[in-house]
């Protein structure tokens, strides 16, 4: 097996709100389309997207998906503050040896997301 994880959709409220939030606090520039029923903005490796669709609701209740930051985890939760998120488990060292730091947040949306980094 390659990968085990295949695709992930993030249910969004506000479509240009979550892509805007997603490209700020990961220095992304999502490809978004629209489908007529729903709209879709992918990651950069095609692993998943945000959705805004009938049947898809935000959450902070269920899966947690998390992302590697692109600079450091400070970086990213100042990002995340700024862009309408909200930090609910702050930076917190990893007790295994060779690991970095994670930390949890709500997205622009309120689904609650991971973070991973130094």
């Amino acid at each position: 097996m390659e990968k085990l994880l295949a695709w992930v959709e993030i249910p969004t409220e506000n479509f240009d709100r979550a892509v805007d939030f997603y490209n700020n606090v990961f220095g992304l520039e999502l490809e978004k389309q629209d489908f007529g029923t729903e709209k879709m903005a992918f990651f950069p490796k095609k692993e998943g997207a945000l959705i805004q669709a009938e049947g898809y609701k935000p959450s902070q209740d269920g899966s947690i998906v998390s992302f590697n930051v692109p600079d450091t985890l400070d970086t990213a939760i100042d990002a995340i503050k700024k862009n309408g998120g909200k930090i609910l488990v702050p930076k917190t060292k990893i007790d295994a040896e060779g690991r970095a730091f994670f930390a949890i947040s709500l997205d622009s949306e309120g689904n609650k997301i991971g973070l991973y980094g130094k």
